[in-house]
């Protein structure tokens, strides 16, 4: 106990660290390579002056030890960006006839890391292959020696010659867009009055992008008000140098919201991602241009917007990749995997049969991004096989199947890499915002604490290869109770515990995982009661059934009494009269007659025992539930489409087990036999597939509406779970019927805890019960 409530002291320190992200300006890292584009910018007044003498003195301050220049303790990964930084900064300092001693040093740097500029296990920055070529061009130009290997620099303007080549076979809009943000690597070859015509924001940048900026003062628009009033401000903002990329405050404050929900650590911090988020709601109205001209920004504002229950069109998401022609030049450049990716996510927040766009994005990115990770030698450099990580996860694990205690344990196990804290444009660049350990310490502490109290409420015990999974509230419940003593009563404790501490995983909330657990146990057993038939049952094992049903609902009721402040105990029964008479019209038609596919579908939905469950299990998770509520109209159909989607998935994976045993009650076997023989097992399958898709879109909606609804976010948000949740079990068998196919998963969440992985994180160590119960699964 005293080491839990040191854990729980350091976590609360750590929460105020990164709280106070959420209050200060967004920290962004200095470009060297920018700022050397800057410094190259000459004076409106007198071209052979620099219109920026700060930062030429900033290049000669910021050399490092080694003779490179970029960011302090570059990353090996990186050492394409770092000769990039360091040959611009060469240049700058070249051009305006200073710092002989700095030159010198830098290309002896280079001179040692050249081989790394062809070398296809580093990283290439977007544009690397055109700007770095233009670059020693203008050495040429300013008659600067370079001590480099002429097949490595032939080899260079042949890639250079290979990317515009590729560059011309997209469509234009994407090609000119491509090509003038890496205008740099290309002035004399570039059309500049189109640039600034097509691409020059309001700021007065182009791209948001400090080098595109000053690369058009330098060769083209020497007192362009806009331009310079951009770069000016930067300057006034950052000191005597600049960032890659300005404005990127609303993109870093959502990656740090998304960081802290994949992470699972949100619910610390509700306040403080609420304003933001109205904020960036706020942005998206009024069209800022930092959500609207950027990829990845949109694509994750929308995402995080709609999820978290604000009203946004996919109109403008749709746009950015009309036609499909944005995905023809994202080929080759981490920017554009990255916002694949972001658009990939985004896509699948699908509410409404009237976004057949956002559909067909979805479509189109998943296919991108699959050619992605079929095409393995593209992106053969450690930090590309990063986000490769990320792309395999987001197709294994998309928005249906991501439950969220198992997706934070993927994520924390991610998340601390050497580069998850860098991105990568024309250079590298971090924000204490993104990557940021203190992050991950207070997730791992958090998973762990969480998972300590699951252990505290569950033990667990192996017994002849099997595992069996025996809670102790639980075991004690189930004693107590006499269920141990129903011999026909399959035991399905683990999965109940795991679906609970899965979906009510915060530690309040212990009450409600109880509630929801012991209520599966319950309509387990009664579902093998009725399929065993009055018959096989005596009188004893009745008694202990309405028993141990009777007691529960009491407790329930009792601990409801207390949050809700009303006796709800009939509504909890009514819960239970539906199901049993639901699971007795269903074993009267497994004798006599068939049902049609709509007469079984308004039964099933009961039959899935989500009202028990689920409806139960929402009088104990915080929030008042009136009564208008509890029987409202749009409670009661979220109910029936979770229990539609769940009931569904597990017909398709039972299907064949239950016609071996000439069961026919199934919505595959009815789609079949009231087709007169005209439909296949395989056209009922995808028609009941298209039927679920459907429903999760239907079901998305309702949970995240917040006008006109009267039920609170908290409870919805347990139907959605429960979805997911079933799409788990269901995913390619009857995973509720086949234990060995779901211990991992219940191991990750309920069992094995986050170890020292990382130096100083985690807790170092297994639960006490780990040691003694070791399971092999």
């Amino acid at each position: 106990m005293l080491k839990l409530l040191q854990k729980q002291k350091s976590s609360e320190v750590i929460k105020e660290r990164i709280r106070k992200l959420f209050s200060s300006e967004v920290e962004l890292s200095v470009s060297s390579y920018d700022t050397a584009w800057v410094a190259m910018v000459p004076s409106p007044h007198y071209s052979l002056e620099p219109c920026f003498p700060e930062c030429v003195d900033w290049l000669l301050n910021n050399q490092l030890a080694d003779g490179s220049w970029g960011l302090p303790r570059h990353s090996p990964l990186l050492l394409k960006d770092t000769l990039s930084s360091t040959l611009a900064s060469i240049l700058a300092l070249k051009r305006w006839g200073v710092g002989e001693d700095h030159i010198n040093k830098g290309l002896h740097f280079m001179e040692l890391n050249f081989p790394s500029a062809i070398d296809k296990s580093q990283h290439s920055p977007t544009g690397f292959d055109i700007i770095f070529p233009g670059m020693l061009d203008y050495a040429k130009d300013l008659d600067l020696k370079l001590p480099f290997e002429p097949t490595v620099v032939n080899a260079m303007l042949h890639n250079r010659e290979l990317e515009l080549k590729r560059c011309y076979e997209w469509l234009p809009e994407e090609r000119d867009a491509y090509l003038s943000y890496v205008s740099e690597g290309m002035p004399k070859l570039q059309d500049w009055e189109m640039v600034m015509k097509k691409y020059q924001r309001k700021n007065g940048s182009l791209f948001n992008s400090p080098a595109t900026t000053a690369a058009a003062l330098t060769h083209h628009h020497h007192q362009d008000a806009g331009c310079l009033n951009y770069i000016r401000s930067l300057l006034d903002k950052f000191g005597n140098a600049v960032p890659t990329v300005y404005p990127v405050d609303i993109y870093v404050r959502l990656c740090m919201i998304d960081n802290l929900e994949r992470l699972g650590i949100d619910w610390h911090f509700k306040e403080e991602i609420r304003n933001v988020l109205d904020e960036t709601y706020r942005c998206w109205l009024q069209g800022d241009e930092q959500i609207f001209m950027d990829v990845a920004t949109c694509a994750i504002a929308f995402r995080v917007l709609r999820i978290n229950g604000y009203d946004v069109s996919s109109d403008p998401l749709t746009q950015i990749a009309k036609e499909g022609s944005y995905f023809n030049s994202l080929g080759g450049h981490l920017k554009g995997l990255t916002d694949a990716l972001e658009l990939y996510r985004a896509s699948q927040l699908i509410i409404s049969p009237d976004e057949s766009a956002l559909r067909k994005q979805n479509l189109q990115s998943s296919h991108f991004l699959q050619q992605t990770l079929s095409n393995g030698s593209v992106w053969s450099d450690r930090l590309s096989k990063y986000i490769i990580e990320e792309v395999d996860d987001a197709l294994n694990f998309p928005l249906y199947l991501s439950l969220e205690r198992l997706a934070s344990r993927r994520y924390i196990e991610h998340y601390n890499r050497d580069c998850s804290s860098i991105r990568v444009l024309k250079t590298s660049y971090c924000s204490s915002n993104i990557g940021n350990q203190d992050l991950l310490k207070l997730a791992v502490e958090d998973f762990n604490i969480c998972q300590s109290i699951y252990l505290e409420e569950i033990e667990q015990a192996e017994s002849e290869g099997e595992v069996r999974i025996v809670a102790t509230l639980y075991h004690r419940w189930v004693i107590e109770s006499g269920l141990d003593k129903l011999k026909f009563a399959r035991q399905k404790t683990a999965y109940c515990s795991f679906s609970a501490a899965a979906t009510l995983f915060t530690p309040e909330l212990s009450e409600a995982r109880m509630s929801w657990a012991k209520n599966g146990v319950l309509t387990t057993v009664f579902d093998d009661f009725i399929d065993v038939g009055e018959s096989d049952c005596c009188s004893e094992e009745v008694r202990i059934l309405f028993s141990a049903l009777h007691n529960t609902i009491s407790e329930i009721a009792d601990q409801a009494f207390i949050r809700q402040g009303r006796d709800v105990t009939s509504h909890l029964v009514e819960n239970w009269l539906d199901l049993l008479k639901a699971g007795l019209i269903e074993a009267e038609w497994s004798r006599n007659n068939m049902p049609t596919v709509d007469e079984y579908l308004e039964n099933s939905h009961i039959t899935y025992a989500l009202g028990p469950i689920v409806m139960l299990a929402l009088y104990l998770v915080g929030p008042e539930l009136s009564e208008e509520a509890a029987r409202s109209s749009e409670l009661k159909k979220i109910f029936r489409l979770s229990s539609n989607i769940g009931h569904l998935l597990n017909d398709i994976q039972s299907f064949k087990r239950e016609t071996d045993q000439g069961k026919q009650v199934n919505a595959i076997s009815l789609r079949m036999i009231h087709s007169g023989g005209t439909t296949t097992k395989e056209e009922a399958i995808e028609e009941t597939m298209r039927f679920i898709e459907s429903q999760m879109e239907e079901l998305l909606n309702l949970v995240v509406k917040e006008k006109g609804s009267i039920v609170p976010r908290a409870c919805k948000e347990l139907w959605w779970k429960m979805a997911k949740v079933s799409h788990l079990f269901y995913l390619k068998d009857d995973g509720f019927t086949s234990p060995q196919t779901m211990m991992k998963a219940v191991k990750d969440v309920i069992y094995e805890p986050i170890a020292r992985l990382w130096g100083g994180v985690g807790w170092g160590g297994g639960h006490a019960l780990y040691d003694e119960f070791a399971i092999t699964s």
